[in-house]
């Protein structure tokens, strides 16, 4: 079996991450910060060769991930692929909404306030159900439909034909880090906050098998 080393980056700062609202698919621009993110991450990772590299095809992801490319020494691949699969969670109605309380919304009917609240008490995939739950239009992504589209993601990376121990960037978004963060990573990480724009984690992909190698949720620089 082939083994892939996926280096997973948050996208850099938007302005709705700034307004605390909920992004999904909708499109916020990058910040001037944003974009220093985006840049800090390529200037970690610049001597890293990568084989192939994927990200999100919302601009977000997609110039964060070109930035980390133009920064890159070590004969990397020039442009990222990017596809809908690794998209952040669709917010349906919820869409740039104040995400406090959004996830006062999902949470309520069941005792619980916050997003930290559900996830610390059952999981991520539970947030996702509760807010399509609570979507009067029900458009917003519950675990089933997010993990199709992204099972068929992670396929895409597996099936790329890449050389054993290629190393793969992705580019993706907040809660798509955290989703996978908590899929694989065996129990071991704090999904309850966010991590930081432009921050970076590790994830080897062996075959079917995913597992993480680490996870930071502080901005890039402050990984040693």
């Amino acid at each position: 079996m082939t083994k892939i080393n996926i280096y997973l980056v948050r996208h850099g700062q938007t302005y709705y991450n700034i307004y605390n609202k909920l992004q999904g698919w909708s499109n916020s621009p990058l910040t001037d910060q944003g974009y220093q993110d985006a840049e800090k991450a390529g200037q970690r990772l610049k001597d890293v060769h990568f084989d192939a590299a994927f990200c999100s095809d919302l601009t977000r992801a997609v110039e964060t991930a070109q930035t980390i490319l133009d920064e890159n020494k070590a004969d990397s691949v020039k442009e990222p692929t990017t596809a809908p699969y690794f998209r952040e969670e669709f917010y349906g109605s919820y869409e740039g909404t104040y995400m406090d309380q959004a996830w006062y919304n999902a949470g309520a009917p069941h005792g619980l306030k916050t997003f930290k609240d559900i996830v610390t008490k059952y999981n991520i995939d539970t947030a996702k159900d509760w807010l399509k739950d609570a979507d009067p239009f029900h458009d917003a992504e519950n675990s089933t439909e997010y993990w199709k589209r992204m099972n068929e993601g992670l396929a895409i990376i597996r099936d790329a034909g890449l050389p054993d121990g290629a190393n793969v960037l992705l580019v993706s978004h907040g809660n798509t880090c955290l989703s996978l963060i908590e899929r694989f990573g065996e129990g071991k990480y704090d999904i309850t906050e966010r991590p930081a724009n432009g921050s970076l984690s590790k994830l080897v992909m062996d075959g079917d098998r995913v597992s993480v190698e680490f996870y930071n949720h502080g901005r890039l620089q402050e990984i040693t």
